[in-house]
């Protein structure tokens, strides 16, 4: 931020959207003095923050503004959450106080002003000392517990820092590259899952399009050329496909709406890379969203209505039966609900059709606040638990003893892109438990006493043992015995961190045999690999499993929660690279990801001046990249290394001579060795890859364009190796 006079052009600006905010904000006050009240709050910061500017140089009056705008209109909050949004930095940013706050706008609008007021100093130099040498450092980590404690308090304070995180990746290009890929990072790391589970999908949608364009602009410049082209070529067919769908709607007495939806950049690329196709083969490219009207206070008649229109669609259409969705029946995690099918327009080309009644769509956008608007209105939906249901596992996070900020920041992470799934109980009981749980999750997802006495079990009638994965749909009935304890091996398969917990906590008694256990193992494996027990690899080992205890960090290997595969992981390390202009960084190239010259790079730079290279859009860097937001830098290294390894993996129609047409373009005309080739053959279909070494980027393309020229080749794409 700067201090510069204001022009009158600077006061026409901030006036000129203030008049938008307020339009938004009569819309939404329900009286007259709530209104002044929003009006007080923006004279008051405007007062605060004039003269002040932002990195852009535009007036920093507009952030807060806009952040309110957010608010009101992607939200839906009110009154007071406007206020709120329009006070969010005075606190930190001025010399006025919460108290001052207090005293102009009461108690609440302070309380959640206090709420959002940024952390400046987490941890003084002696809390530091107090933790001990293995201490790690996460500004972060603390931040994101600070916001997540304020979920206990009020819900809103997390709505308005996701519009203030929104904002800010806005206007993230005049932010220094290493600064704008931590604030990226995070964003995907936490704030992106957490709008998720919010139901923010609009929110979601936009943060993850920014992060694309920053993380990888290269390909998301080319989607977008792709979808402008595609959408240009066949708006008309769209037009055509919906011409149909109004005629037969209107004759049934429907109220409804249709829009036009195309795939966001990030979802094609990412189910691009998920899936490994090709932009021409991401064929749900186009949908239409189907919102109908009805009385909401019927939900059975709301209900009806949804399945007389994909009724009507598929009289028109044909459809395809694996692409139906019925989240109306059943609801998403975050209370999506909506029918989805995909239909088969007359020019040829998939169609997804989205239906949806006005309530749900209002969800699908603005999700809980939309919840909660509906609840204030009398209409109160079933998935209203959703957030107690959050709520309740942030509460119990925080509330473990055992438990670090940085672990907090894995687990919170992990709990928000959870799948869920349905399954039963003997009695018909219906319980959610995340995806991939196996039979001693749900056990302990019933009871503490029910998994620490369970023996095995029965799915669908049939015995089963404790390790066995759920499907949805499943009727599981848990058997014990009197006199079962739980087992150590069950931390191999455990999935649940519910589950996980309580069996780590039942071993707590047998804490020193376990630890003495772990210490014996942890020098035994590091004589393995020839390697000596010192302060600088128990440190190592200590930031790899994010412990502050070293005797902690024996009773996890003891457990067994820390393998072998650890091990190797933390103590073999790629080559070093060294920089030719003189100083003394040494460059590691990530195993996780392989990145090349040329690649989107960011780096994670760590004691003794090593900086490990990622991918922009590497996990495992936007992890590190999340916690240690003072440790990212941009690389600036010229390796050493003249040749790096890639993975091309193809597909195509099968025919004599076409693996020798491969090998011979790769090797000589490109001048590239090949390192390893699978290839499989099925009924005329080849597919496999080769892996290589190349010297960048660049000439990978060249390689991976001249490859999709030979006949017979239908998929070229670089994939992880």
């Amino acid at each position: 931020m700067s201090l510069t006079e204001f022009t009158r052009e600077d006061f026409k600006v901030i006036e000129s959207e203030w008049q938008s905010l307020h339009a938004l904000a009569q819309g939404r006050c329900r009286t007259e003095e709530e209104l002044r009240i929003v009006e007080k709050a923006f004279d008051f910061a405007n007062h605060a923050h004039q003269n002040v500017r932002r990195r852009s140089g535009a007036p920093y009056m507009l952030h807060p503004i806009a952040v309110a705008k957010i608010v009101v209109d992607d939200i839906g909050l009110g009154y007071k959450s406007i206020c709120a949004a329009l006070l969010h930095d005075v606190v930190e940013d001025t010399n006025y106080t919460v108290d001052d706050i207090r005293t102009h706008f009461g108690d609440k609008i302070a309380s959640l002003v206090d709420g959002l007021t940024k952390i400046k100093t987490v941890l003084d130099n002696e809390d530091r000392k107090n933790r001990g040498q293995f201490y790690m450092e996460s500004l972060q980590a603390e931040n994101f517990k600070r916001i997540l404690l304020t979920l206990n308090d009020d819900a809103r304070v997390v709505l308005i820092k996701m519009a203030d995180r929104l904002h800010n990746c806005r206007t993230i290009e005049y932010m220094p590259e290493h600064k704008r890929d931590k604030i990226l990072s995070e964003t995907m790391f936490i704030f992106i899952p957490l709008a998720h589970r919010l139901g923010l999908y609009s929110i979601k949608s936009e943060l993850e399009n920014i992060w694309l364009k920053y993380k990888e602009p290269e390909d998301y410049a080319e989607i977008c050329r792709k979808v402008s082209q595609n959408v240009a070529e066949r708006d008309s067919v769209i037009d055509e496909f919906i011409a149909p769908i109004q005629e037969a709607l209107t004759q049934i007495g429907c109220k409804f709406e249709i829009k036009k939806r195309i795939k966001t950049p990030y979802s094609i690329w990412y189910k691009m890379k998920t899936k490994k196709v090709l932009f021409e083969e991401v064929y749900d490219l186009y949908a239409v969203r189907i919102i109908y009207d009805t009385d909401y206070s019927d939900s059975d008649e709301e209900r009806k209505m949804a399945y007389i229109i994909y009724a009507t669609l598929t009289k028109l259409y044909n459809d395809q039966p694996a692409r139906f969705r019925d989240w109306i029946k059943q609801p998403k995690s975050n209370g999506y609900e909506a029918l989805h099918c995909t239909l088969m327009s007359r020019a040829g080309i998939w169609i997804e059709a989205q239906i949806r009644s006005r309530r749900m769509d209002d969800i699908a956008e603005k999700g809980i606040a939309a919840h909660w608007a509906y609840k204030n209105d009398g209409y109160i939906t079933e998935n209203d638990a959703e957030m107690e249901k959050l709520l309740a596992m942030v509460q119990e996070v925080l509330g473990s003893k055992d438990i670090n900020s940085l672990e907090l920041l894995d687990i919170i992470h992990g709990d928000l892109i959870a799948s869920d799934i349905v399954v039963f109980t003997p009695k018909g009981e219906q319980r959610t438990i995340k995806y991939g749980s196996t039979v001693i999750d749900f056990a302990y997802n019933i009871h503490t006493h029910i998994g620490n006495t369970a023996i095995a079990a029965k799915i669908n009638m049939k015995l089963v043992p404790l390790s066995q994965v759920l499907r949805s749909g499943d009727q599981v009935e848990i058997i014990t015995a009197r006199t079962a304890q739980p087992k150590v091996e069950w931390l191999q398969f455990v999935k649940t961190r519910h589950a996980k917990a309580v069996i780590i906590e039942y071993f707590r008694s047998r804490f020193d045999e376990f630890a003495r256990k772990g210490k014996g193992i942890f020098e035994e494996r590091l004589a393995a690999l020839n390697f000596e027990s010192s302060v600088q690899t128990l440190k190592k080992f200590m930031e790899y499993s994010q412990l502050n205890d070293i005797d902690e960090l024996y009773f996890r290997i003891g457990l067994g929660l820390i393998g072998p595969e650890d091990f190797k992981n933390v103590l073999t390390e790629p080559a070093l690279h060294t920089t030719d202009n003189g100083d003394d960084v040494r460059y590691v190239l990530a195993t996780c990801c392989n990145p090349i010259p040329g690649d989107s790079v960011v780096g994670i730079k760590s004691e003794n001046n090593v900086v490990t290279v990622h991918k922009k859009t590497c996990e495992k860097g936007e992890s590190l990249a999340a916690k240690f937001g003072n440790r990212v830098v941009v690389p600036q290294w010229v390796l050493q290394q003249k040749d790096f390894p890639v993975r091309i993996s193809f597909r195509g129609i099968d025919r004599v001579g076409i693996l020798n047409e491969i090998s011979y373009f790769i090797s000589r005309t490109m001048g590239v060795n090949m390192r390893r080739l699978q290839l499989g053959t099925d009924e005329g279909i080849f597919e496999g890859y080769i892996e290589l070494l190349v010297k960048d980027k660049s000439t990978l393309n060249d390689m991976i364009n001249g490859l999709k020229k030979i006949d017979g080749l239908q998929d070229v794409i670089r994939t992880d190796m």
